[in-house]
């Protein structure tokens, strides 16, 4: 129970504590809340979960943090403030959709919001904002960032430790920006929330191939985000868009015994309706703008996808010129080697084949099993079964999520079959 707690509230409780305590304590908010969970794993076994799990920690946090500050003669400044109920204002209910769609004034009212912006300080590089927000609010661990970030965990770890240290010595408050420079963080903020969506929807690593409740914050924040009127334009619509049309397969991405389905088997009877009325919303109102962003065109290749009535009308074409026009603006490896997949369905197996051949030299890629496991099922589908074989050993041998790792094994005993 302590242990899906913290995956669910961690980010929301280490807001909470730093919006009273100011950054310059974030050391200590980051170890107070970690501190509460331990103790909750110590102590709800023989004691029981109390009734109201989040208040409890939230609590033990809070008096941890007290007993600190009183040692280090602190107490007095931050006493009314703690001493008060921490816990974030109700934000004003608006319609049906209250629970996704907050009313806002200019400032955001949304504590893990406010504190998202705050940590993405333009005294830290862009790398560094994100990084350091991922792991502070989010919750996410070293391996995943580094995922995230095709790098590896040392140089994620400095990452962190340089950016906490350029915040203490630039005496960084944690405060929400003015209205008017909401904007230039924008592009952060929403670059957290995409990596903090990409990893629930699958998990780095674990037993799990999802972690919902990672992708269900990241939609909540999105479109809470979108009702922001300063900032909640067509790229925050055309995010939130995105997330809705890749959550819409999260049901039926795996099978009852929790083995991972592609999308060509997935039960498309079990995609949620709503869910794809609330997307389609998001992206008709982003088109209410001049500029086209990434997150526009991987909206518009998630549609391609959740709109086709089977996998065999999905239109490939429509999501190559997508990716084609998304590599001249984005040189990353990894949207070279999605466009390698759609360039395979539609001009052939050979054609993605002769694309990962270059790919396979990116040293950001050396260790992403998704680039073996793509170079197999295209040599499988060239009719090269012991090739596949021989690529999906080294997927493999690189993935970290059991399922993945379940579904790769299932595939190279389908290839072994074949090339015997």
């Amino acid at each position: 129970m302590a242990d899906l707690l913290f995956r669910r509230r961690a980010g929301q409780l280490t807001a909470t504590l730093a919006r009273v305590l100011g950054l310059e304590h974030f050391d200590l908010v980051e170890d107070v809340v970690q501190d509460a969970f331990v103790r909750a794993l110590r102590t709800w076994p023989t004691a029981g979960i109390p009734d109201n799990p989040g208040a409890w920690i939230l609590t033990a946090a809070k008096n941890r943090a007290i007993d600190v500050l009183r040692r280090q003669g602190r107490w007095r400044e931050k006493r009314d403030e703690l001493e008060r109920s921490i816990l974030p204002p109700a934000v004003p209910q608006v319609g049906a959709e209250h629970t996704l769609l907050a009313y806002f004034s200019d400032e955001i009212e949304d504590d893990e919001l406010r504190l998202i912006f705050a940590m993405c300080h333009p005294a830290l590089s862009r790398d560094a904002q994100v990084a350091l927000t991922l792991k502070a609010v989010c919750g996410l661990g070293t391996e995943e960032i580094a995922r995230a970030f095709l790098t590896s965990k040392p140089t994620i770890a400095q990452r962190l430790v340089r950016a906490k240290r350029t915040l203490r010595d630039a005496r960084v408050v944690l405060e929400i920006p003015a209205a008017n420079d909401l904007p230039e963080r924008l592009a952060s903020v929403l670059e957290v929330l995409y990596l903090m969506f990409n990893e629930g929807y699958s998990a780095t690593a674990g037993d799990h191939l999802v972690r919902s409740e990672l992708c269900a914050e990241a939609i909540r924040l999105a479109e809470t985000l979108a009702g922001h009127p300063r900032v909640g334009g067509p790229p925050v619509h055309a995010l939130a868009a995105l997330f809705l049309f890749q959550a819409v397969r999260l049901p039926a991405r795996t099978a009852a015994g929790g083995d991972l389905l592609p999308l060509a088997a997935q039960d498309r009877s079990r995609w949620d309706r709503r869910v794809i009325r609330r997307a389609l919303e998001h992206y008709r109102r982003s088109a209410g703008g001049s500029d086209v962003t990434s997150y526009h065109l991987q909206a518009e290749i998630a549609s391609c996808h959740t709109l086709a009535p089977r996998f065999e009308e999905t239109d490939w074409n429509r999501i190559l010129d997508c990716y084609d026009e998304l590599v001249a603006r984005d040189r990353s490896p990894v949207v070279a080697l999605n466009r390698a997949v759609a360039v395979a369905h539609v001009q052939g197996p050979e054609a993605g084949l002769l694309l990962l051949a270059p790919l396979k030299e990116e040293a950001s890629l050396k260790s992403y099993h998704r680039l073996f496991a793509v170079e197999a099922e295209l040599l499988w589908r060239a009719s090269r079964p012991s090739d596949a074989h021989r690529a999906v050993s080294k997927a493999i041998s690189l993935a970290t999520s059991t399922p993945v790792q379940d579904y790769l094994k299932d595939r190279r005993r389908e290839y072994l079959g074949k090339a015997s």
